[in-house]
């Protein structure tokens, strides 16, 4: 299995009771397939260095896993398609 790292942005109007659903869904997708999660980290909101579809804030999480290729494959394919997502990046990490 390879280390990764995900961060991503979600839109800063959800209240916190769908916040903490979306990032279950991305954490329970990963277990899902096959991945061993690491860490969740909850930065909270913060100001975005630039405007993201008008909007000037975003809450952040940086989820660490370990898993296969596939693994990030499909977790980046269901951030694209996720509306309350506004940012994702999804990165090996050196060993």
């Amino acid at each position: 299995m390879r280390a990764y790292e995900a961060m991503f942005v979600l839109h800063p109007n959800l209240d916190e009771q769908a916040t903490l659903a979306t990032i279950e869904k991305f954490t329970g997708l990963i277990q899902a397939e096959g991945g061993e999660m690491e860490s969740v980290e909850k930065w909270g909101k913060r100001r975005l260095a630039y405007e993201v579809k008008d909007l000037r804030e975003g809450y952040y999480v940086l989820v660490t896993f370990k898993g296969e290729a596939k693994t990030a494959q499909e977790l980046e394919r269901v951030f694209k398609i996720t509306d309350e997502v506004l940012l994702h990046l999804v990165i090996r990490r050196e060993k």
